[in-house]
């Protein structure tokens, strides 16, 4: 492979077949169960980066049925994000770490954009005939479970809509480098476009979350149910932009923009 065919093709791992194709990506009849509680704003700040700050003691667990995404397949995930502020004062969310059961999202959504995902097995149905049921488990241990009523209440869908077309996504993306260090260290921020909510409910709700090493979900406990919500939408993910990290000290010098060395 001649340098300059390297620098032309080279895209993504591994280098011949990707896990991934290039963005934009689009997801199509997506079912988000979202129950947002609160929790120990302690808590919140010690996993927070700056710049960014807690905006409330809100986190919002989400339970996702992605079943015809571009480029990702059929899946489904799960994850907390937590409501921030940026430097000038706007609201926006930050995910803090997400599982899910499909290879491509998991390397594609690290790679690209930084999401925070591991390898677990999420499932969102419809339990019985009246209950939405969203569980996690990572490995053989259960370590999160929502239920809902099933289509309790209506939501105004353009309500929900700008709820997730207006809002910034942020995430902390790292890469390491072959020395140990952060070769890719930096705040990422992306906007959901293109957005259609074909549905929204709400209803009583209730998350459980249980203890585990390398899934700590109840490092955020739950302290108040706040509301729930479930909503059907199509969306499109384009590519975010990169964010520096405030430098302070030393040890701040790893956190920096990726250098390519061909």
């Amino acid at each position: 492979m001649k340098i300059d065919q390297i620098r032309k093709d080279a895209f993504a791992m591994p280098v011949h077949n990707p896990s991934y194709p290039r963005p934009p990506f689009r997801f199509l009849n997506r079912e988000y169960f979202i129950i947002s509680y609160e929790t120990a704003v302690d808590a919140l700040r010690a996993v927070v980066p700056e710049p960014l700050t807690v905006a409330s003691p809100i986190v919002h667990y989400e339970f996702i049925r992605m079943p015809d995404s571009s480029g990702f397949g059929d899946y489904t995930e799960s994850g907390r994000v937590i409501s921030v502020k940026d430097e000038t004062g706007a609201t926006g969310s930050y995910t803090h770490a997400m599982y899910l059961d499909d290879e491509g999202p998991i390397a594609g959504g690290r790679e690209i954009w930084g999401f925070p995902k591991k390898l677990a097995s999420p499932r969102l149905h419809v339990d019985g005939n009246d209950t939405l049921l969203g569980t996690v488990d990572y490995g053989t241990q259960r370590i999160a479970t929502g239920t809902m009523g099933y289509k309790y209440e209506p939501l105004d869908l353009e309500v929900e809509r700008k709820k997730l077309a207006d809002t910034p996504n942020y995430l902390l993306k790292v890469i390491p480098h072959v020395d140990g260090s952060a070769r890719v260290c930096e705040l990422v921020r992306f906007f959901l476009r293109d957005v259609t909510v074909l549905g929204a409910r709400g209803g009583p709700a209730a998350l459980e979350l249980r203890p585990h090493a390398l899934a700590p979900v109840a490092d955020l406990p739950v302290r108040k149910i706040i509301g729930p919500a479930s909503h059907r939408e199509s969306h499109t993910r384009h590519r975010g932009s990169g964010l520096r990290l405030p430098r302070r000290g030393a040890g701040a010098q790893a956190c920096r923009k990726s250098v390519s060395t061909l």
